[in-house]
């Protein structure tokens, strides 16, 4: 049975423009609708503060105005997705101030919560710990070090705690099974691409971890597809990002479910379900799941982009989408 991505894309479309942040339909404009990077830029720099970091419910399960290690993980993220400014744009220029600041980093590990989460609405996971500090983590630690190998330029703080951050980080994973931690082992990935991209400059055994990263990924991917719509698992498109991914080929079949899974799982106003939970803060909560909502649907949208199941081709710079006539179809 042939089921049509056109109308899929177009009622997700509908939502985010309807219902997404400025940042999400900035997005949706330089991914869909052939919009430059400037605008989308412009947007993520009202997230990020004076000191380098980003805040703000960037991560959207964290109202905390003050900079922390994960919001500032959270845009590095999305300037990977768009294939990164230079190293000197203000955005990156930032991080790196922030991360050689020490702020919010003990027992060389940046801190995956911080106390002062306790102060305004968020997620129990982002809860400080029993004393009202952060606890360290490896998740956002390994992603933040390989960032500062890539962009941190010779002979700074920020290249050597790089350094520091991602050789202890490399040896853990080495050392360790992530498998039933789908967030710490998808920054373990990240560690592996930056070093990639910076020419490898700790000496890593690329071809090892890339073993030991397919092996818990796989361990770590939900099989069974009954559990994706209502269930808080991981997913394919938690590693893959699509055909040009790195590890694609040993996930084809769960990728090629996950585009299926996209279009069945849809809802009626265009979004999909966030099958994750508040346990208080009720009415910021709303706030949050509408934000999540718009997030994810330019993210589907993008996954089947990357897969090959959408092609776009519209006027750039025209901002609306109109020529619905170009969106492939695919066997489900």
């Amino acid at each position: 049975m042939k089921l049509i991505i056109r109308n899929c894309f177009d009622s997700a479309r509908e939502f985010v423009y309807r219902n997404a942040r400025p940042l999400d339909l900035a997005r949706w404009h330089y991914h869909f609708e052939r919009g430059g990077p400037k605008h989308l830029l412009s947007v993520l720099r009202a997230y990020q503060n004076g000191d380098g970091g980003y805040a703000h419910a960037l991560e959207p399960d964290s109202w905390n105005p003050n900079s922390t290690p994960i919001q500032t993980w959270a845009a590095t993220e999305l300037l990977r997705e768009i294939g990164f400014p230079t190293g000197t744009h203000p955005s990156i220029r930032g991080i790196l101030r922030y991360l050689e600041s020490g702020r919010d980093f003990s027992n060389g590990l940046w801190h995956n919560t911080v106390g002062s989460n306790a102060d305004h609405p968020h997620a129990p996971w982002w809860a400080p710990g029993e004393d009202g500090k952060g606890r360290e983590s490896f998740n956002p630690s390994a992603a933040l070090a390989g960032f500062l190998l890539r962009f941190a330029p010779e002979n700074t703080k920020g290249l050597a705690l790089g350094r520091q951050v991602g050789k202890a980080s490399y040896e853990a994973f080495m050392a360790w099974d992530f498998s039933d931690e789908m967030h710490t082992l998808r920054c373990f990935l990240r560690l592996y691409e930056y070093a990639k991209e910076a020419g490898n400059p700790l000496g890593f055994d690329l071809d090892a971890m890339k073993a030991r990263l397919f092996a818990q990924m796989d361990a770590c991917v939900t099989r069974d597809t009954a559990l994706w719509q209502s269930g808080y698992v991981c997913l394919p498109s938690t590693f893959i990002t699509g055909r040009d991914s790195e590890f694609y080929e040993g996930f084809k079949k769960l990728a090629d479910a996950g585009c299926r899974h996209i279009i069945n799982s849809q809802l009626d106003d265009g979004s999909w379900s966030v099958n994750w939970a508040w346990a208080d803060y009720p009415e910021a909560w709303a706030v949050s799941k509408n934000l999540w909502k718009g997030s994810m649907a330019v993210d589907k949208m993008l996954f089947l982009k990357r897969m090959g199941q959408l092609t776009i081709s519209a006027p750039r710079n025209k901002g609306v989408y109109t020529n619905k006539k170009n969106l492939s179809e695919i066997d489900l």
